[in-house]
This record gives structure tokens, sequence and C-alpha cells, in this order.
């Protein structure tokens, strides 16, 4: 099969799990959706990263294309997911970063210096390998330009699988997955 046809069928295996995930969870009480919850912080890494003053724009420059996140006590949870399949958290919705945006702490390095800034991620997107935020500083200052970026991300309620279409419940235990 050429690599195509592997993404098509891959997808199309993806949207019909969910589609039974979402089926199955709406046989779930509204119940047990507080307890379908968990807080879960997202970390991003980059080689590099410009920061444009006059435009509050951050870019990160070579960006993983991998975006890790995590939940801690009571749901242990972790995983990772594409970059590009994070920047849907900005989407609409009354829990969507669009309506709440994050902040965040950026660790970047400077020669031998280490500048955290924290400030408050906007409008993502990806330009090629680049991921370009807009951003509102709350504390400390961005370099012009930076080595080895570490984004740590805060806090977003989601559904234990915070992939999973109306959070459907996993059984037993909580797995590590990558989602493309």
């Amino acid at each position: 099969m050429k690599k195509q046809e592997l993404a098509v069928n891959r997808r199309t295996l993806v949207m019909s799990l969910a589609s039974t995930a979402v089926i199955a969870a709406g046989s779930h009480s509204s119940a047990h959706a507080a307890e379908d919850h968990a807080d879960f912080l997202f970390v991003q890494t980059s080689k590099g990263m410009t920061f444009d003053a006059a435009t509050k724009t951050l870019t990160l420059k070579d960006v993983s294309p991998t975006t890790l996140f995590f939940a801690d006590r009571p749901e242990r949870i972790a995983g990772n997911m594409t970059t590009a399949a994070f920047l849907p958290f900005w989407g609409e919705g009354a829990d969507s970063f669009l309506s709440d945006p994050p902040n965040a702490d950026i660790s970047v390095l400077d020669g031998e210096t280490l500048h955290q800034t924290v400030a408050v991620l906007m409008d993502p997107r990806l330009d090629g390998s680049d991921l370009i935020y807009t951003v509102k500083t709350i504390e400390g200052t961005f370099p012009a330009t930076g080595e080895n970026v570490s984004v740590f991300i805060d806090v977003i309620g989601m559904p234990l699988t915070p992939l999973s279409f109306a959070g459907a419940r996993r059984r037993g235990f909580r797995r590590a997955y990558m989602y493309r």
C-alpha cells in the first residue's frame, strides 16, 4: 500500500473508533461526567526561537512534531500527540484555549543563560516546522533569539482521554499513546 493510502486507512480507523466511543459515551449518565475529566499540562520543545517585540510574536523554530501531555493525581495519564493535532484546542467552545488562553512558562537558553518567561499563548499557527504564537508577557522578558526552548503549558480540564470524542471512558488503566 502507498503511504497516502495507509494514512487514509488509519484516519478512517480512528474516526470509526471515535464514533463508537461517542455512541458508548452516550450510554453513560451525566453523573460520570465530572469523574471523566482531568487537568492536563502540555510540553512543547524546539531547537530555537525568535521573539518580535513589536508584533508580540514568539516563533518556535524547528518545533518538535510531538506535543507531550500529562495529568497527575488522581489519574496519572501521559501521552503525546502531533503538534498539529494540538492546535485545534484553540477552537470554539467553553473549555477551549480560545475562550480561556493558557499561560505558559517558556524556558529559553541564550548561550549559557536561562531565560524564563511566563506568557499567555494565543493564535497558534504552524509555518512549516515553525510554530508561531502571539503572546502577552506576564512575567519576565523574552530574548530576541535563543536555543533549546521548552514551553510548559498550563492546565486545561479535559476528558480523561484528551483526544477522545465526548470523553469516552477507558477501562482498567490509563496508557500512553500517540495521536496523529
